[in-house]
């Protein structure tokens, strides 16, 4: 029988403060994908891409209000992945938990090469992997002392990143309105000069949706950290109301900016990412090393989010007898020791097989994750539809409640199903689409088999 000592080291620690967690929820949703990837999608869309955004960002939207009417019913570092275990099946938890999983144990090699090829470019006498290497050695080691050290850096991540987009919608808005001193640009006429505002068809607003939602992902991971919080129902609960207005701000705001300062097509916009060609079109000094710290920044953050969720997902599978017993190993500190090591190791793997064989492997594995994001987002409606269902079948009051419901689930719904049937009969989704379903399926036959084995151990004893 474990001591009571034994026990109280088996739980996570309430180490991250108020203001962390609220920049943790802000950083979620601010990656390099903001600074940079958006000018793919403003390429494939034009203007029209302000679309794409508003849908994308009205879906996350309403993925994470029911995501917060089960995260503020039960804070859990599993967070949806125990959620539709209850709702759905413990083969439902195990899949979605295993997916998010290597869905950032990838994404973790990918930011810490994104950042290791900025520092190279300034100091090419240091390899690549070198750097790339280091930055997972530093983040792994602040992971493993205590979650206190991940919510400092985060903290002071998100916090540059917040400065960045405040400071980039002033300076874009005094050139809008033609007072900005070190160029002759003003208005936003470059919004439908081009060809118009969906100089490509709608269709290409949809599929603006495909390549803006991945931006998003990383909102929910608020509701996986405030399980080591204080009071996490009320930070949840603050973080799940605020979303609307960080999409409005951060997203939509900035990118009517670009759209509006750059023409869709300038060819600059591809070749150096949308927030540079517009400090470059304004003529701000030093545009290329701000923009390349700011990325610098962002990708840290996620990796080091990415590798903070990634550990506590693992451990909350651990604890549910989903992985390895050694998973749910909590140290003195409060950090799943053995999770965060696990984690961290597999990006090591992702990095050292990128550098071995460049373009090939890596780029494999990755394509396995194009519709993960998706399948979370349609895991968390089914399981809310069920879990919400349930409670007003057994009087339950909840604290926070969906709008609509079930209606807008329902709307949820059916909206990824039809972006996933898009996805599967588009020549330029279909292989990842079909990447994705192969990996879910492989996850869900050890999960039936793992089940199958465990109820076959039972009846033997």
């Amino acid at each position: 029988m474990a001591s009571p000592d034994n026990k109280k080291q088996r739980s996570l620690q309430h180490g991250l403060t108020s203001r962390q967690v609220s920049m943790i929820s802000i950083a979620g949703i601010i990656g390099a994908g903001l600074f940079i990837g958006s000018s793919n999608a403003i390429a494939t869309a034009g203007p029209a891409i302000l679309i794409s955004y508003a849908m994308t960002g009205l879906l996350v939207l309403l993925v994470m209000r029911m995501l917060g009417e089960m995260a503020i019913a039960n804070p859990n570092s599993g967070s949806f992945s125990t959620y539709a275990s209850e709702a759905i099946g413990p083969w439902a938890g195990f899949t979605i938990g295993w997916l998010y999983w290597w869905f950032w144990v990838l994404i973790i090699p990918v930011e810490a090469i994104a950042g290791a090829d900025i520092l190279h470019a300034y100091f090419p006498g240091v390899p690549s992997w070198l750097f790339a290497f280091l930055i997972m050695l530093l983040l792994s080691g602040t992971n493993l002392v205590s979650v206190k050290n991940f919510g400092a850096f985060e903290y002071w991540f998100a916090l540059v990143k917040v400065v960045a987009i405040i400071a980039f919608i002033v300076v874009c808005s005094l050139a809008v309105f033609g007072v900005w001193p070190l160029a002759e640009v003003s208005g936003v006429s470059r919004l439908w000069d081009n060809g118009g505002f969906m100089p490509n068809g709608f269709g290409t607003v949809l599929g603006g949706v495909l390549i803006t939602i991945f931006s998003f992902f990383g909102a929910e991971i608020v509701t996986i950290a405030a399980d080591e919080t204080a009071n996490p129902k009320d930070k949840i609960r603050r973080a799940t109301n605020l979303v609307v207005y960080r999409i409005a701000i951060f997203y939509l705001a900035s990118i009517f900016l670009v759209v509006s300062l750059v023409a869709w097509n300038d060819p600059g916009l591809k070749a150096v990412g949308s927030f540079q060609r517009v400090l470059e079109v304004l003529n701000v000094p030093g545009a290329k090393l701000l923009v390349d710290l700011v990325v610098l920044v962002a990708v840290t953050s996620c990796m080091n989010s990415g590798l903070y969720t990634a550990s506590r997902m693992l451990y909350s599978l651990g604890a549910r007898g989903q992985a390895l017993g050694m998973t749910k190993r909590i140290s003195g500190a409060g950090v799943p020791t053995v999770a965060v090591i696990l984690s961290t190791f597999a990006g090591f793997a992702g990095c050292l097989v990128n550098y071995v064989f460049p373009g090939k492997v890596f780029g494999f594995l990755l394509s396995t994750t194009g519709a993960i994001a998706l399948l979370v987002y349609l895991v968390i409606a089914v399981s809310q539809l069920r879990m919400r269902a349930r409670a007003e079948r057994e009087g339950r009051a909840l604290e926070l409640k969906m709008w609509l419901f079930p209606w807008l689930t329902w709307l949820v719904i059916g909206t990824i199903l039809v972006v996933l049937g898009y996805m599967l009969f588009s020549d330029a989704y279909r292989y990842e689409t079909l990447m994705t379903a192969g990996v879910t399926l492989f996850i869900l036959l050890v999960s039936l088999t793992q089940r199958r084995n465990r109820v076959g151990a039972l009846l033997n004893t």
